[in-house]
This record gives structure tokens, sequence and C-alpha cells, in this order.
């Protein structure tokens, strides 16, 4: 905990001086000195960069009028302070009351999700979000599960970040509106239904359940991509339907 704070405070100083700096020059361009690349322009970009950079370059066509250059003035990152304090609930309040008086445009839960009981988990996010600022975003660190999303929503979460939907595919693992399913069992086989007759992903629109197990089955790459874009269909369904529920003022 006292490490993450030193490191907070270091970090803002240092964020504050140069936040203007990078990743674009003053003029908007993406810049050789922002991206490392002495002598030349890089090909790569930031936000739009890419096509300023290129025409800049002098690779438009002939007679091709200029486009305008985006502009970024005024413009730059959030730096978020991370709550740490493992699950000591006491170093959770101390953390962030210290966090806070550095002062942060929002700020993480950090240290959770890494094999602790998720009941363990559930009571050390709650009793941190009591003594984080209700005006601020508060993201919570490597969660979670479909459900998770939804229950941490409901306490006051505004931001999560999550390996899962793309790991679980990988491994076969799909999220669906009946349950979670592994496409990899037998009895998926001659399946012909679609994986989530309640989705509109593309997935689901256009693929049967015994073609996803066929690929997978067969070590087909192409079933680690369509069963990624399903989980991430899901996730952002989820979201959707969260946001909808705030709007509606409903827990």
């Amino acid at each position: 905990m006292e490490l993450t704070l030193r490191w907070a405070e270091r970090s803002k100083k240092y964020f504050e001086e140069h936040k203007n700096e990078v990743p674009w020059t003053s003029n908007g361009h993406v810049g050789t000195a922002a991206l490392g690349c002495p002598g030349e322009r890089s090909s790569l970009g930031f936000a739009g960069g890419i096509r300023a950079d290129r025409q800049e370059s002098g690779l438009r066509s002939a007679g091709q009028p200029r486009a305008a250059v985006p502009t970024y003035e005024g413009r730059t990152q959030s730096l978020f302070g991370i709550v740490q304090g493992g699950m000591d609930l006491a170093l959770r309040k101390e953390s962030a009351e210290r966090t806070i008086e550095i002062g942060f445009p929002g700020y993480a839960i950090g240290g959770l999700s890494v094999g602790e009981p998720r009941e363990r988990t559930r009571e050390v996010v709650e009793a941190t979000l009591e003594h984080l600022p209700a005006d601020k975003p508060r993201y919570l660190m490597g969660v979670g599960t479909p459900e998770e999303i939804v229950e941490y929503s409901r306490l006051g979460v505004d931001m999560m970040d999550c390996v899962l939907p793309t790991r679980a595919a990988r491994h076969g693992l799909l999220f669906t509106s009946e349950g979670k399913i592994s496409i990899k069992q037998a009895r998926y086989a001659q399946d012909a239904a679609p994986l989530d007759p309640n989705c509109r992903c593309r997935v689901c629109q256009r693929y049967s359940r015994a073609y996803l197990r066929h690929l997978y089955a067969s070590n087909e790459v192409l079933a680690q991509v369509l069963n990624t874009q399903h989980n991430l269909s899901f996730y952002l369904d989820t979201m959707r339907r969260v946001r909808h529920s705030i709007r509606l003022g409903e827990e």
C-alpha cells in the first residue's frame, strides 16, 4: 500500500508536467519525437493521426485536396489513482483516503480477483466504495463474469476490465442467455441450433452449435475468432442492459 501511494504521488507529478506532450505534437500530427522514430514519420498513429501523417509525407495523390488535420489541443488522458490494501478493510480505508488526498480524476480498486473467494472480493469492494467519491469514476480492476458486472454496477462501480471473455473463448467456454456452454462437449456435435437463440450477434445468426464445435475440435483458428466475437458481443449487450437499467432508475 505504501509503495503504491509513493508511486501515485510520483506518477501524478510527472503526468501533470508532461500530459500535453504526447502522443501528438502541438500541430496535431503524430510526430517522430512522440513515436521515437528519428528522421522519418512513422505510418503508425493515434486517433486518426495516420492519414494526416501520410498526407504530410507526400503520399497523397497529386491534386488531391489536403484533409483537415485533427487538433488535440486541451485533450489529455486521465490518470487514476489505485486503491490497495489487500483484504484488510482498515488498510483499504486508509489507502482510499490518502489516494483521494493526492487527487485524481478517477479511482481504481486494485489487488482483487487474484484467487480469493468471490464472497471476500465483494466484501472488500463494497467496503472500499464507501470511501470513494461518488462524483468521480470508480474502476474495479480485473472483474469479471457477466453476473459480477451486473452486481458491481449495482454497488456503484462505473468501469471494469477483464480478459475473461477472450480467454474463455479460446478454451471453448461461451456465455449465453441460457448459461455457460462448453462448446467442446460431444453433445453439441449434431446440434443445429444457434449458440444463443436470444443473441443477435452475427455468430449466433449464422452458425450452429455443431459447426462451432467442429471448428474447435479441429483446432481451427476460426473457432477462436468466432467464439471471441460472440463472447464480446454478449458482454457488450450486458453493459447495454446495465446502462438502460440505470437510466430507468432500476437496481
